[in-house]
């Protein structure tokens, strides 16, 4: 027990003294770092992305042809090259054959993509490791390369899509040329494109179905649930904000896909694989018309912005109503 004098010899507190205010010049320096550390990204971003946007808008207002790019001095004709593609029917056949290609493309990347996805979570960890590595490699592809492969495998005479064709008895398919029917240089492109497009897709849902508590399925099953039942009242969902987002992520990437279609086809044939892209690069090069190039090149943007806005505003309205 301690007595009144023991208690008077205790140590006493001591306390620190007051931090000294930080300079002004320090404060300042600490609130514009964050910024500073940015800024490389940004003039990056502005530079590759927002100059070229800017430049091409002003010369779809402009006659600008190849005289025009050697000599330079362009004049300004205001909407008439936005007048001329528009009245063009080829413009509106382009439309939609662009729409149509990529509502295909989307939809069945995100089937199989989901499919996958629920694959993953079910498979054992060796497996599941094999089976991602698997989609990061075919993610990690280059586009030339992957376009490449697919070229060998649909070639008319050493393809080995001909090739296991004849053998499983399809005589029809000897020295079957793919690339000279538009219906089936689309179906090829189609698979190339989804082929590249679900992994990311997968791994992405994949990420997100890891999150979703087990209880939840659990307490599903206990109510009957089958398995449709636990994916529409469970799984969509949870998951409804991060389904938007990848079907917003792989309609842009469909929409503006070129480079595998002007590997393969240049848009043949007979404009059966012409997409708004290449239908724009088509006339800005072939015809050398710049400025009717740029219109069909805004106009790509402005429906594209278009698709993706409604898209927005349905899942803010849907995550509001939640």
């Amino acid at each position: 027990m301690l007595t009144a004098r023991s208690a008077d010899r205790r140590p006493a507190v001591v306390e620190p003294p007051p931090a000294a205010p930080r300079p002004r010049r320090h404060r300042r320096l600490g609130a514009v770092w964050p910024y500073l550390l940015v800024a490389p990204t940004v003039l990056g971003a502005a530079f590759l992305l927002v100059y070229p946007l800017v430049r091409n808008t002003v010369m779809s207002f402009q006659h600008f042809g190849l005289g025009e790019l050697i000599r330079g001095g362009a004049t300004w004709v205001g909407f008439a090259n936005y007048r001329t593609v528009l009245d063009d029917p080829e413009f509106w056949t382009v439309v939609r054959r662009t729409l149509w290609w990529t509502g295909l493309n989307v939809v069945l990347i995100m089937v199989l993509g989901t499919l996958v996805a629920l694959m993953l979570v079910r498979l054992g960890r060796r497996m599941r490791l094999a089976v991602m590595s698997g989609l990061v490699l075919t993610w990690a592809t280059p586009v030339i390369a992957a376009t490449t492969v697919f070229q060998w495998l649909f070639q008319s005479r050493f393809g080995v899509v001909n090739w296991a064709l004849v053998k499983l008895g399809f005589d029809s398919y000897r020295d079957y040329s793919w690339f000279a029917h538009g219906g089936s240089t689309f179906a090829i492109l189609v698979v190339l494109v989804v082929w590249q497009s679900v992994p990311f897709a997968a791994l992405t849902l994949y990420g997100g179905l890891t999150t979703i508590p087990v209880e939840l399925y659990e307490s599903a099953r206990i109510d009957g649930a089958g398995a449709w039942q636990s994916f529409r009242l469970v799984t969509f969902p949870m998951l409804r904000p991060l389904f938007a987002l990848v079907t917003s992520l792989e309609v842009i990437w469909c929409f503006k896909a070129f480079t595998q279609i002007w590997v393969i086809s240049e848009g043949g044939p007979n404009g059966a694989t012409t997409t708004l892209p290449v239908y724009a690069f088509q006339i800005a090069q072939s015809l050398h018309k710049y400025d009717l190039g740029a219109a069909v090149s805004t106009l790509t943007v402005v429906i594209l912005l278009a698709a993706l806005v409604f898209n927005l505003r349905r899942m803010f309205r849907q995550e509001g109503a939640l």
